[in-house]
């Protein structure tokens, strides 16, 4: 569990940033409420900038920080309601929230409007995130409008709108130890679950049986949700990269990928295993899924402070490409396969992307038009593939092979850390947790 003093240091950070760039309000809203169908919510669960900065977990909360020579960090929530709370639980309330979470005022959500109004008189800019949710817009909008209405009485409105995300995404990009503690633990919890899936695969089960399994590895273990929605995939529907249905009989002989990972006080993990339904691998399974593997190890390799971000993937590719070509997929010069991108036929997605909060995690992947370097306290996944799906020039005993192995990793002053390696990745290590 972080600290509220990680969070209120987190706020402090902003609004000295802020303040360098010419100061102004910051109003970043959490996530809202979304009704499933009549009368019932989906869980919910806050927005992550929001998250990031407070640690508060209520719907209807809104952040408010003022830049300047005397800053001032508030929150608006719900009001304490004890009818409400007798059917959907407890709320802090204003003052409770205030005192708890570090706030300078907290005030109940209701007042939000007017008090905006206030807040943005005589400040030089807006810092907020527009066009994600047209209601939040409007309520921008109207305040601002409140505020050019007072013009003559003397005071000013704000001059400028400044996009928050593009502040946040960068102080989410480089993790602290009390992140990378939760996305350890997290790597540890969704390293078991697949361990124990793997365990609980046999021929003639069904794709939601194994789902069940990790579910309830991941919440037993004291995760909140699942990180994303989870895939089982067994046969040819590991071709499909985001197979959900998890509804069919999985058969002998073919293979299962998992992608499923747990997330924890907001933090993601985000494991890839593939293995044998029958726990053997067959000659073709094996040949594809050794090349998988070294493209996996290929692409860690490349993760080390300095590094450009797309050290990995171009190393992935010239393994993958080549294997192809060893395999009798593809025909031609690994180079000109490579220039030409043929090899999408069979791999057809990135390498990996940023993780954190959110799954594909805040952080821009270039900058200045160059691939940003990794630098310590960045944290990723790194999850080769390939798909091969029945056609004429294809080897029919590659047809309706999907593989793909997925790890987390943490870029180190030295090199990186995986996070995922309680799970076995080899031949021999699947086969063996198979056979237990």
């Amino acid at each position: 569990m972080i600290s509220i003093e990680v969070f209120r240091a987190r706020r402090a950070r902003l609004l000295a940033d802020m303040a360098a760039r010419g100061g102004g309000v910051a109003v970043v809203p959490t996530a809202p409420e979304r009704e499933r169908n009549r009368s019932t919510f989906f869980p919910y669960r806050a927005d992550s900038h929001f998250f990031y900065l407070c640690g508060f977990r209520e719907p209807e909360a809104v952040l408010v920080l003022v830049a300047g020579d005397s800053p001032c960090q508030f929150l608006f929530c719900r009001a304490k309601d004890e009818e409400q709370e007798t059917w959907v639980g407890h709320r802090h309330g204003p003052e409770v929230a205030a005192e708890r979470f570090g706030f300078d005022s907290a005030w109940p959500i209701g007042e939000l409007d007017r008090k905006l109004a206030e807040l943005f008189v005589n400040q030089p800019a807006i810092w907020t995130s527009l066009g994600n949710e047209p209601e939040w817009d409007r309520r921008i909008l109207a305040a601002l409008k409140a505020v050019r209405a007072k013009v003559r009485t003397g005071d000013t409105a704000p001059q400028t709108v400044h996009e928050i995300s593009a502040v946040l995404d960068e102080m989410r990009l480089i993790k602290d130890e009390g992140e990378i503690d939760l996305m350890r633990r997290a790597g540890e919890i969704s390293a078991a679950a697949h361990c124990r899936a793997i365990r609980a695969t046999r021929p003639d089960r069904f794709e939601y049986e194994i789902e069940a399994e990790l579910l309830h590895a991941f919440r037993s273990a004291g995760s909140q949700f699942p990180a994303y929605p989870t895939v089982v995939a067994s046969g040819p529907n590991a071709c499909v990269l985001h197979y959900t249905d998890n509804d069919r009989r999985m058969l002998d002989g073919e293979l299962l990928l998992i992608d499923a990972g747990c997330e924890l006080d907001g933090y993601a993990s985000d494991i890839t295993r593939t293995f044998p339904v029958n726990g053997r691998f067959s000659g073709a399974q094996r040949d594809l899924y050794q090349l998988v593997l070294a493209a996996n190890l290929a692409a860690r390799a490349e993760v080390r402070p300095g590094n450009g971000w797309n050290a990995p993937h171009e190393a992935a590719v010239a393994v993958l490409t080549q294997g192809f070509i060893d395999l009798g997929l593809l025909k031609g010069e690994a180079k000109e396969l490579i220039e030409t991108e043929n090899y999408r036929r069979f791999y057809m997605h990135r390498t990996g992307h940023w993780l954190g909060l959110d799954v594909h995690d805040a952080g821009q992947y270039k900058t200045n038009g160059q691939w940003r370097p990794f630098v310590p306290g960045m944290t990723l996944t790194i999850e080769p593939g390939c798909y091969i799906r029945p056609a004429d020039d294809v080897p029919e005993a590659f047809w309706n092979i999907g593989i793909r192995i997925e790890d987390n990793v943490l870029v180190t002053p030295d090199g990186c850390e995986i996070l995922t390696d309680g799970v076995p990745r080899d031949i021999e290590g699947i086969e063996e947790l198979m056979r237990g």
